[in-house]
């Protein structure tokens, strides 16, 4: 008669010896009051940060825990969350709400060496990137009839653009006929740091023009805003 397959009853099915209790995979921290839910794994990316160290209960570190279970961390959770992710996919992103010197902070905090090293090169490329050139509007008014409105806002060219139409209610006399004025409101941007502004740009310049076609006021000024 042929004996039964033996069995081990000192392991079971997975290899695990009676009493022998697997680390919990799912963590929980509280971190300034907040709670988050992460994993072991990733909370053990960097083996010497002290997140790593917690999990482990490393006997060097005093590990309280609150009524949930969860370990307690008496830091700015806004400032965790962004930690948390690089742990989780190995990248740094922050919103734009959001400083880096404080990210920067928090990565000292928990010892995570490559993203103190990661926060500290965006900090120098923020810090070394050249100033936004500012931009400023010029406006002009022109002052037409009726009949050339129209035409006058088609062929607006050179960035201009047409912002505003006002009927100053006089007429002037055209030929045999009379027609309403108009005092036709134009924009054009720019930007202060460019050295192409023409010479007719200048803040103080005042350009008067009558032809037969419209009569022109033109005046122009900087503003960063609305006219």
């Amino acid at each position: 008669m042929a004996a039964p397959p033996r069995t081990d009853d000192s392991l079971h099915v997975n290899g695990e010896a009676p009493g022998q209790t697997r680390p919990r995979e799912w963590i929980r921290l509280n971190v300034g009051g907040t709670h988050f839910l992460t994993t072991r794994t990733t909370l053990c990316r960097d083996p010497a940060s002290f997140l790593c160290r917690l999990v482990q209960e490393d006997p060097e570190l005093s590990t309280d825990k609150d009524e949930s279970g969860a370990y307690l961390i008496d830091r700015d959770p806004t400032y965790f969350g962004p930690v948390l992710n690089y742990l989780r996919h190995g990248k740094l992103v922050i919103n734009k709400d959001l400083a880096e010197e404080g990210i920067l902070e928090e990565a000292e905090f928990y010892n995570i060496t490559e993203l103190i090293r990661l926060v500290k090169e965006r900090i120098i490329q923020r810090d070394n990137r050249p100033p936004k050139a500012s931009k400023k509007h010029m406006y002009r008014v022109l002052q037409c009839h009726e009949n050339e409105v129209a035409q006058l806002v088609s062929t607006m060219s050179d960035g201009w653009k047409f912002e505003q139409l006002i009927n100053i209610g006089s007429q002037y006399s055209y030929g045999s006929e009379d027609h309403t004025e108009f005092l036709c409101v134009v924009s054009r941007e720019y930007s202060t740091s460019g050295s192409n502004q023409c010479a007719t740009d200048r803040p103080d310049h005042i350009d008067i023009h009558n032809s037969k076609d419209c009569r022109k006021l033109n005046f122009m000024y900087n503003l960063s805003g609305s006219p």
